[in-house]
Formats: structure tokens, C-alpha cells, sequence
């Protein structure tokens, strides 16, 4: 499937919104995340990378149609949430740009488009002054967890190829409702850390 890439930033990404909350309410029902979504959450923290002045949004597009995305923005700009436990272990949260979610409909995965989408993203971070790390984190659930498929392996291999390390110090929890929760319940969180120069230490 031939698929084009185009590079929203700021409030560009305004246009592609309600592209960008629909693909990722469908991708994130999806083990790990099981995501229940809603519309007003997805506007709201949508809201952060429209209003952001160092966000970017990458699109996978088959025609006109949105069939994949990956963000980004300065860690500076991101809610205190997300900065938390890199100003507990000091790391300065102007030198690391956050690499929000990578989400692509199943039919189009396995072509190398996860490749650019953090391609673009290390770009876009590496021209922006002072940044020094990449980051991003991803749920944890257990192994025994009773809606895990059978064939599911967990993504650190390939994150690994891409450069990026398990930072076990760095941890938080987010909160969302999964498909068979009445309430949204805490979800524990780790990071994973990439030197966007060769000189910076993770």
C-alpha cells in the first residue's frame, strides 16, 4: 500500500484532530492499552499539542484518509504529570522532547512506517535548542493479565533497534478506563530514554 507522510506542527495540527482522536480511540482499544476513549478527553489532551509551539504531529495517509500518527513535543510544554519523575531524578525537562503515542491501523503495519514515524520525530527534536533526550513510555501490564493474546510480545526488542532503553527509575501512572472498567483506574507507566546526540548520556 503506497502511503504518503506529511509533518504537521503547532496549531497546524488542529486541522487533523478529529483524525487524530478517532485512530487513537480505535488503536488504543487494543492490548496493552484497552482503552475505552471519549471524544472530550482526546480534545483535551489533543488540546496540549495544538496550543504547543515545539509540537509536531506526523501522518501516515492513505489518500486523504489518517491511518497512522505519531506526536511529539518539548517535555517542557507537556502537563506536570508527564514531567514529574524527570524533575525527581534530575534530569532537566527542557533537555528532553516526549514522544507521545505511534498508532497504525493493523492493515498497514509491518511496512516500515514506525521507522519514520520516530525518524521524523528525532528530527524534528534535534533542531530544536538544548534538547538532549528522546522519551516515551508505554503501559506495563502482567503477564497473566486475562485479555493479553496469546501472540502478544512485548515491543522492547524493536525500541531497542530504534535506540531507545528501559529507564526503570523513570516511572509514573496514568489514569484511563479500560474497555471493562466502570472507572478509570491508575495504569503504571515506564519510560524509555534515547540520546538524540552522541555525546548525551542518557
Amino acid at each position: 500500500m503506497a502511503l504518503s507522510l506529511h509533518i504537521a506542527r503547532s496549531a497546524e495540527i488542529g486541522d487533523w484532530l478529529e483524525s487524530l482522536a478517532a485512530l487513537r480511540i480505535r488503536v488504543f482499544r487494543e492490548f496493552p492499552y484497552l482503552y475505552e476513549g471519549s471524544a472530550d478527553y482526546e480534545a483535551r489532551y489533543l488540546g496540549t499539542y495544538v496550543r504547543g509551539a515545539t509540537s509536531m504531529a506526523v501522518l501516515a495517509l492513505d489518500g486523504e484518509r489518517v491511518v497512522g500518527a505519531s506526536t511529539g513535543i518539548a517535555l517542557a510544554e507537556e502537563e506536570p504529570d508527564f514531567q514529574r519523575p524527570f524533575l525527581n531524578a534530575g534530569i532537566p525537562v527542557d533537555e528532553v522532547f516526549y514522544c507521545a503515542e505511534s498508532v497504525l491501523l493493523p492493515e498497514y503495519r509491518g511496512q516500515g512506517i514506525y521507522r519514520h514515524f520516530f525518524a521524523a520525530r528525532e528530527a524534528h527534536a534535534r533542531a530544536l535548542p538544548g534538547m538532549r533526550l528522546a522519551a516515551f513510555c508505554a503501559v506495563e501490564r502482567p503477564a497473566d493479565h486475562p485479555r493479553r493474546p496469546a501472540d502478544w510480545r512485548p515491543l522492547d526488542p524493536v525500541w531497542a533497534r530504534f535506540g531507545y532503553r528501559r529507564a526503570e527509575h523513570l516511572r509514573t501512572t496514568f489514569s484511563w478506563r479500560d474497555l471493562d472498567e466502570a472507572e478509570a483506574s491508575p495504569k503504571p507507566m515506564v519510560f524509555y530514554l534515547k540520546p538524540l546526540h552522541p555525546e548525551a548520556a542518557c
